[in-house]
């Protein structure tokens, strides 16, 4: 099991009141599975994807990762886990616009003590898997949308982490490079690679092979994605 809540609910205060997040979530995850978790903007998308990637802490109930309790960790704690066990992607890409392909995709090896010669190599070796070995000295504004994702998913796996949590991923993107991508996570959950979505649109999550509903801070599900398309 890569990925385990239990019974997980998160409350945040505005002034007196308690503002419910996510209430009562249960969810479990399989290394090597591919799953997206769909809802509308306010369902408790964002938060759910905050507490699994240690960005934020549940009110209530245990999340594990890679078989250690991460919802009770200190904030050291959780960012050595950020570093070394999760690879993020976002809608906005959040690359720095003055450092080029390679310097971005090497950036968590920097944190993480490598030499620069081998992170380096290594970001090299990544761009060339995501098929961007022609533009390793290109900066930001000088990529494409898809580009820039492109960029961002081989920085989010330059640690080779346990798990790819995905905000948006096709979100800033027109459709045609929003299915490369699609055809970009499916090639790697084909190497082994966990990956867990967080999307509003459907068609985009009947990419994955599995589909969690969230609405009001509620989950369902997930389950297989084909079953989901079935029902409409």
């Amino acid at each position: 099991m890569i990925l385990k809540l239990v019974d997980v609910s998160k409350k945040y205060r505005q002034g007196e009141l308690e503002v419910p997040a996510l209430s009562h979530v249960n969810f479990e995850m399989e290394e090597g599975e591919y799953t997206a978790v769909m809802g509308p903007s306010g369902s408790g998308k964002s938060t759910l994807m905050n507490l699994i990637g240690c960005l934020d802490q549940a009110t209530e109930g245990e999340i594990y990762l890679d078989g250690r309790l991460v919802s009770r960790c200190s904030d050291d704690e959780m960012a050595e886990i950020r570093l070394n066990k999760i690879g993020f992607i976002f809608q906005s890409f959040q690359l720095l616009p003055y450092e080029s392909a390679l310097e971005n995709v090497a950036l968590p090896l920097t944190y993480a003590g490598v030499p620069r010669n081998e992170r380096l190599r290594r970001a090299e070796e990544m761009l060339g898997k995501v098929g961007l070995s022609d533009r390793t000295g290109f900066l930001p504004n000088q990529l494409s949308g898809g580009q820039k994702q492109r960029v961002a998913i081989a920085r989010a796996m330059i640690n080779h982490p346990k798990i790819l949590l995905a905000d948006e991923p096709t979100g800033a993107l027109d459709s045609a490079s929003g299915v490369q991508i699609m055809e970009l996570f499916r090639e790697l959950n084909g190497e082994g690679v966990t990956i867990l979505m967080i999307t509003h649109d459907a068609a985009i999550a009947q990419h994955a092979e599995k589909i969690a509903m969230i609405r009001d801070g509620v989950l369902t599900g997930p389950e297989r994605a084909q079953e989901t398309e079935a029902r409409k």
